[in-house]
């Protein structure tokens, strides 16, 4: 057989072999989100004080979801008046670990059905560098996602994930951001899921913020 029709024969199998390591891994990703179901909204309600430093909300998917702000020495932090550069720490329970989730600055929606945003720092940069568990890293915006092609690209995983817990860490950006500014608009520190299921409203939940004045 000569060389040129042994190399013929490979090219097929060379061929198969490149379509499954691109299909393969495509698939792993994107069919959790086309296969993902809607859960409902979370059902949060109006806090009772102005300036909370918590929030919970009983979701539609029976889940009982809690988040908290502190500052990043777990002391109590002014949620009415964060400054550009102020690191906080935001902690929840109940979430649904199977499911990521950005953690952000928001602005909050007039409808609890739409999604929160546009928001500070925008989606989280997905970069090719897996993040260690216990790693800390401040930034606008976190994202928490603990499916290990998510976590390939960037992903905090949940601290623990059948209690659907986790640990945020926040650097708060300019709160000016194109059209729209939470020194006038209503903003808060939100969770939302990730964009893997955009539309699914059940683990919206927010504390409301402020900025302090400039200068």
């Amino acid at each position: 057989m000569s060389s040129t029709g042994a190399r013929r024969r490979r090219w097929p199998w060379i061929v198969a072999g490149i379509l499954v390591l691109v299909l393969i891994p495509a698939a792993v990703l994107g069919l959790p989100i086309l296969l993902h179901q809607n859960q409902g909204v979370s059902n949060q309600e109006e806090a009772v004080v102005e300036w909370p430093e918590d929030a919970a909300a009983d979701g539609d998917d029976g889940r009982v979801r809690t988040i908290a702000v502190t500052d990043d020495s777990g002391a109590e932090v002014d949620t009415s008046a964060l400054e550009v550069g102020q690191r906080l720490i935001v902690t929840g329970a109940g979430f649904d670990g199977s499911q990521g989730i950005y953690v952000a600055i928001c602005v909050i929606p007039a409808d609890s059905s739409i999604k929160p945003g546009p928001c500070i720092g925008g989606v989280p940069e997905q970069t090719q560098t897996e993040v260690e568990v216990g790693t800390i890293e401040y930034a606008p915006s976190n994202w928490i996602n603990d499916d290990w092609a998510w976590r390939l690209f960037g992903a905090r995983s949940y601290d623990d994930l059948g209690a659907g817990t986790f640990t945020a860490y926040l650097e708060v950006g300019d709160p000016e951001g194109k059209d729209f500014d939470c020194r006038v608009d209503a903003c808060g520190i939100f969770t939302r899921n990730d964009h893997t299921a955009l539309g699914d409203r059940v683990q919206d939940l927010y504390v409301p913020v402020g900025f302090a004045p400039v200068g």
